[in-house]
């Protein structure tokens, strides 16, 4: 890439800083005090899951980065091309090389050169940002923290917007906050803008399973990882050797449903709650979905906010797809 000079890297609040300490502490008290116990799938990325979740994405039985980066290298140009974006707003903090080739592509095909980056977390955008300041002098980069639901709409507008949301991580989003997520979007689009996401689709049962059950094992830790956080942030004594990860498709969600379900019976302490919990023999802690798609879906959930699929682009072997949306 040639060298425009330094364009300006900042780091800001769309709301006050907030203590996500106290919503640990009121998620894991509710969440483990509930009828059907849950743990929010949030608290997997911490360093040691955030290190285990970019091992998954190198498994051979995880086949939605590569097949997501594979659309992307294909269409990324025509795509800029086509869609002219003065910025690209992303719903995290992606220096991934899938958000790379659509920085380059931008950089190639038209005016653009603002990358705008939105994640709860400051330190994940203050690492983000480094990286990609390191590779791209010219790109003015300006990441947010705050929420992508209530605070889309703060987000000040340099002309031409296109919002990508990739990975796949909107299935981790029950209908209900899907519809949610979707609606703050179509609210922060203009005319003219594009919406870019990222939607693993529904294919056969064991491919499914196997992507979210490795045989190396790394998505067990992974689901695992969750009862470490609990046991470092609370004090806790949960036994990580008395569960299990599990795995399911549900049929009715058309979403991977996974949990721990405990071998034996434990009662475990976390002190900074002053809370025992006891976990019968058999029960689990639900702790993801991550839901699957088919094109109908996706337009249903886009025509529910307005918006419409302009585009939808699939990997090689169909695994995978990129919808391109806009007002309708």
């Amino acid at each position: 890439m040639r060298d425009e000079g330094n364009a300006p890297v900042t780091v800001s609040y769309l709301t006050e800083p907030h203590d996500h300490r106290e919503d640990l502490l009121q998620d894991v008290r509710h969440g483990l005090t509930a009828h059907h116990k849950y743990l929010p799938s949030k608290y997997f990325y911490d360093a040691v899951g955030s290190k285990l979740f970019e091992q998954i994405t190198e498994l051979p039985e995880y086949y939605l980065t590569r097949a997501e980066a594979e659309i992307i290298r294909e269409h990324a140009d025509e795509l800029m091309a086509e869609l002219q974006p003065d910025e690209l707003l992303e719903l995290g903090s992606g220096s991934s090389t899938k958000t790379q080739m659509l920085i380059e592509a931008m950089y190639r095909s038209g005016p653009g050169r603002r990358y705008v980056p939105i994640d709860i977390s400051e330190d994940a955008l203050r690492e983000a940002a480094g990286e990609l300041r390191g590779r791209y002098t010219w790109l003015e980069i300006e990441g947010l923290v705050g929420d992508y639901v209530a605070d889309l709409a703060k987000i000040r507008r340099r002309g031409r917007r296109l919002i990508i949301f990739l990975g796949s991580t909107v299935g981790n989003y029950e209908p209900t906050m899907r519809y949610s997520l979707l609606r703050s979007v179509a609210a922060a689009l203009a005319p003219g803008d594009s919406f870019l996401l990222g939607v693993d689709l529904v294919k056969d049962e064991p491919t499914m399973v196997a992507a979210y059950d490795d045989s190396a094992g790394v998505s067990a830790e992974f689901n695992l990882n969750i009862l470490r956080v609990v046991n470092r942030e609370l004090d806790g004594d949960i036994p990580l050797d008395a569960f299990k990860h599990v795995t399911r498709f549900d049929v009715e969600l058309s979403c991977m449903a996974q949990s721990l379900r405990a071998t034996r019976p434990v009662v475990a302490n976390l002190r900074k709650l002053d809370l025992a919990v006891t976990f019968h023999e058999g029960e689990e802690i639900h702790t993801e979905v991550s839901c699957k798609f088919a094109r109908e879906q996706v337009g249903r959930d886009f025509e529910a906010v307005g918006m419409r699929v302009d585009q939808w682009l699939t990997d090689s072997k169909g695994r995978f797809a990129l919808a391109l949306g806009s007002h309708a």
